[in-house]
């Protein structure tokens, strides 16, 4: 039997939740599956937070913080290749394999576009946890929270912090979307970071890797459907592909000091 410690994690103590949304929600849900590592599942509301040590992923676009991680990486490993095949890994997670829990145990969605991501850095200056600026969701009709709204019309969004999509293919699309005009220009830039040390379909195969990671412990932590899991996380792949990325394919990811969390 598998004992749990809950841990009072001094981040999520001092979050100031001025107007509970469906995100403090679903994000509560998720930190319980692992409530040792309360930020491995769930997402922070930047709102809702100090932004010390936290930063916008756009910055790898327009800073040195890439390069600066990149440095760093060699100077641990003295490999290129270790180093490019971590970060891709990080992005891969940060982006669409934090989402992957939410989509296969409530059919929800945060927004994965880059402009909505922040990420906070440890003393180390390494990932830990993950925040959006917009926290509204997206989900199904027939989500619990629309159960007593007799019109879909009448949800605002804005106010609600949720929004119907019509059928489960337009949200694993939406997410495709959303997480490949996010990853697409981060994964350009790691190439020419890291030389080319790792070709930029082989960063997309981590993409799959972390869908199907992820997907694959939600049976394991949640009791979830397997079949349910499987399906919604294939849906995900299937988006991708349709957009022409080569998410299925043989990985190579190095299992040294990838992001797990």
């Amino acid at each position: 039997m598998r004992m749990t410690v809950a841990v009072d994690d001094p981040l999520i103590a001092s979050m100031a939740i001025k107007r509970p949304l469906p995100l403090h929600e679903s994000s509560r849900r998720l930190r319980e599956l692992y409530p040792e590592c309360p930020r491995v599942y769930g997402v922070a509301v930047m709102g809702d937070l100090s932004r010390r040590r936290w930063w916008p992923l756009t910055e790898v676009l327009t800073t040195d913080r890439l390069q600066t991680m990149f440095e760093i990486g060699i100077e641990e490993t003295d490999s290129p290749i270790a180093v490019a095949q971590q970060l891709a890994a990080t992005f891969a997670h940060v982006v669409v394999g934090r989402v992957i829990p939410l989509v296969v145990l409530e059919a929800r969605a945060w927004d994965t576009g880059l402009e909505n991501l922040w990420v906070h850095v440890d003393s180390e200056g390494a990932v830990d946890w993950v925040g959006v600026v917009d926290p509204t969701l997206r989900a199904l009709p027939d989500d619990p929270f629309f159960a007593d709204r007799r019109a879909m019309r009448v949800t605002n969004p804005a106010r609600d912090g949720i929004v119907a999509l019509p059928s489960e293919a337009a949200l694993t699309t939406w997410i495709a979307h959303r997480s490949h005009r996010a990853l697409e220009p981060l994964f350009t830039k790691l190439a020419d970071v890291s030389g080319g040390a790792m070709s930029i379909a082989s960063m997309w195969h981590a993409v799959g890797t972390a869908v199907v990671s992820a997907a694959t412990l939600m049976p394991l932590l949640a009791g979830c459907s397997e079949l349910t899991s499987m399906q919604r996380s294939q849906a995900v792949l299937d988006a991708f592909v349709g957009f022409g990325l080569p998410v299925r394919g043989t990985s190579r990811i190095a299992a040294t000091k990838v992001l797990l969390n």
